[in-house]
């Protein structure tokens, strides 16, 4: 086991264990030479010794290291040291998708499409080089911190050819296909099946099949009817519910044929939710639900690994049920070349059965000739006129082979038309290529002998080949609707098909661009794909209640949205500068760009009053001034006047706009002739405003 601080091929400082699976531990490490933090997953020590485990560990690098694609992980570097066996990957700081799921309870549909289309177009790469995962399962997929989705653990895949393959493993049972599941014919429709589980959990916060044991799990997807995800999930749209169900049909006819067509359909959900656009495959003879019998379910029950018998000098580790964390183990060979006992037995007894057949083959020919089955023999004249007769009918036939009646092979293929003419005695020249409407490319378009003449036998047919509609030019559709692009290419003969992109400046549903390009040169029949507007880029917006002025501008910001503008209220729950309320609920989807209007807190409202009295002069000849001031009740001065001559009395004095303040004092200082002077004090209420 590897601890924090050991190196790994003088390169690779270990930080701690991260993970760790059936047959390997998880670690994160520091690429010293290049700086980086990786994973590096470790093949356990129990198995390190075991050249099967070993084998399928390499070609687990083998066939991810092939894989170079945004929403796959990255393999770095694989290698051995000291009876270590490593991969060194891509490290992505995030959270599983089973753990989001975990978190969140359940994703909105848009969410989970959004991931479903990430993990999808990984898979489309895969399967583009012939890799099947065959363990797609949201513990599989990682979840970064940017919100990007990532495929990961290859542990049971397996690069094929153009052939698919006959599965001899099965990834985690509750994402299992039927065809995983009773260790069947495993292609890439049964990761497309998995991909619909998966989905179904994040729109539901279930799986659909569980049980108390893996066994029964298995039974279930291969016998019972899922329950429909919308019973969980009312709101979810019935596009993406039908696109889930398409996904995990029983029989791989009935699912989408491959993962291409399946992200069509899901970008469609992101445009249309609520149309009904997705195509389900009828269940004909070859698609029908098979019911699993008794003794697969006995093998189901029974299966495992295989597992060689312990000796003295060796022994091996126990495997696991293949419904638990599984080894992809190589196919082993049988017997160490030995014939099975049953199938030495019938070799045996198949060899007796034809022994016996040839000797009486030899008594029956050697009786024909001597006479003894048959009859007598013939006379001389007899056997005359047998030969003689015989003699004319192959006469016969060969003057009446000697033409033939010419058939029909407009239409065909060269090597279809060279076969059947072939059958006739004929030959066939391809006397050139000509552009035609009528044949596709590839197929007879005239011949120079018409159906239903009379032909000498060995005469070669010159025939004509289609190579397809002649060039015409390809018409601009640039900024039309989506429909009626689509039909105006249709009408001119060509193969429309859409395909979506966001789009600042092009309004939803236009169309963007198209290739080929307007007024370039194409054979009717040909496909011309659209790129059509979704409009701008739809985002969350974030919580920013309670947030600073400047804080909720920087998370606006981060989220592609902007501050359109700002208002100040009072508040008595939000303090200062503080967001009250936005004009865009928290958790809403808006537009990449769309603004937002923030109402900031002034605090608290203040409470204002006024003050207006008129002082009056004392009954004193002597009085020549007065200084006059106004007191709040806490003592500090509002307001003050000075000097005022005596002929200004009766003086008015006013004050608005005091603070908290309801109430005060007046005071007056009299100045008397002879140069001294007296107060005068009294009590005031305010106004309040």
């Amino acid at each position: 086991m590897l601890a924090a601080g050991m190196f790994v091929a003088d390169r690779y400082e270990i930080m701690e264990k991260i993970g760790a699976g059936g047959m390997s531990d998880v670690y994160r490490a520091r690429d010293h030479i290049l700086g980086r933090f990786v994973a590096i997953k470790v093949l356990k020590q129990e198995f390190s010794e075991d050249v099967n485990f070993v084998t399928k560990f390499r070609t687990e690098a083998q066939s991810a290291a092939s894989l170079e694609h945004p929403n796959i992980v990255n393999i770095y570097d694989v290698g051995s040291e000291a009876g270590l066996h490593y991969i060194v990957m891509e490290y992505v700081e995030g959270v599983t998708l089973k753990t989001y799921i975990e978190k969140k309870g359940r994703l909105t549909y848009k969410e989970a499409v959004s991931i479903a289309i990430q993990v999808g177009r990984g898979m489309e790469a895969a399967h583009a080089k012939h890799i099947i995962h065959r363990d797609i399962k949201p513990q599989n997929i990682l979840i970064s911190t940017e919100g990007k989705a990532k495929v990961t653990d290859f542990g049971i895949a397996r690069a094929v050819s153009s052939n698919t393959i006959s599965a001899d493993v099965m990834g985690s049972v509750h994402y299992a296909s039927p065809e995983q599941a009773r260790n069947g014919f495993v292609d890439g429709k049964s990761d497309i099946y998995s991909l619909g589980i998966v989905m179904y959990e994040m729109v539901t916060g279930r799986v659909p099949f569980d049980g108390d044991t893996t066994v029964a799990v298995a039974i279930k997807h291969l016998q019972e009817e899922m329950v429909a995800p919308s019973a969980y999930a009312p709101d979810l749209p019935i596009s993406l519910e039908k696109i889930i169900l398409k996904c995990t049909q029983k029989s791989p006819d009935r699912r989408y044929e491959n993962i291409s067509d399946l992200l069509i359909d899901l970008k469609k959900v992101l445009i249309s939710p609520n149309d009904d656009f997705v195509t389900m495959i009828p269940n004909g003879s070859q698609g029908k639900t098979r019911v699993i019998s008794e003794e697969e379910v006995g093998q189901i029950k029974n299966a495992r690994v295989y597992q060689p018998s312990e000796t003295k000098e060796e022994h091996r580790p126990e495997r696991r049920e293949v419904y638990e964390e599984p080894v992809d183990d190589e196919e082993n060979d049988d017997n160490d070349g030995f014939l099975n006992p049953k199938m030495e037995k019938a070799v045996t007894i198949g060899g007796i059965v034809a022994a016996v057949l040839i000797v009486c083959l030899v008594l029956y020919l050697l009786g024909s000739v001597l006479g003894i089955f048959g009859g007598a023999k013939k006379s001389k004249k007899d056997s005359v006129t047998d030969t003689e007769e015989q003699h004319t009918v192959i006469n016969t036939e060969k003057k009446q082979a000697d033409s033939v009646t010419m058939i029909k092979v407009t239409g065909m293929t060269y090597e279809e038309a060279k076969s059947e003419l072939h059958k006739l005695g004929l030959g066939i020249w391809n006397a050139g290529t000509q552009a035609s409407d009528t044949y596709e490319e590839g197929q007879v378009m005239s011949q120079d002998v018409e159906e239903g003449s009379s032909v000498d036998v060995n005469t070669t047919i010159n025939v004509y080949i289609s190579s397809g509609a002649g060039a015409v030019t390809v018409p601009n559709v640039v900024g039309y609707d989506s429909d009626a692009a689509m039909n105006t290419l249709t009408d001119q003969g060509f193969s429309p098909k859409r395909d979506y992109a966001y789009s600042d400046t092009v309004a939803s549903g236009k169309v963007i661009s198209q290739t080929p390009d307007a007024n370039a040169s194409a054979k009717k029949g040909d496909t011309v794909t659209l790129v059509v507007s979704q409009g701008k880029e739809a985002v969350t917006v974030p919580d920013v209640y309670n947030r600073t002025q400047e804080e909720a501008t920087s998370m606006l910001t981060q989220a592609g949205l902007v501050v359109s503008s700002t208002t100040s209220e009072n508040s008595d729950t939000v303090e200062a500068g503080k967001v009250i309320s936005q004009s865009v609920a928290a958790g809403k989807y808006v537009e990449k760009g769309s603004g937002v209007t923030l109402v900031i807190s002034l605090g608290s409202k203040k409470n204002y009053y006024s003050c207006k009295a008129t002082v009056t002069a004392p009954d004193n000849d002597d009085v020549v001034s007065a200084d006059i001031s106004l007191k709040g009740s806490n003592g500090t001065t509002i307001q003050s006047w000075s000097g005022i001559k005596i002929s200004k009395f009766p003086y008015t004095i006013s004050a608005s706009d005091i603070e908290e303040i309801d109430s005060g004092t007046i005071r007056i200082v009299w100045y008397l002739s002879d140069g001294s002077s007296k107060e005068q004090t009294e009590n005031v209420m305010f106004t309040k405003q």
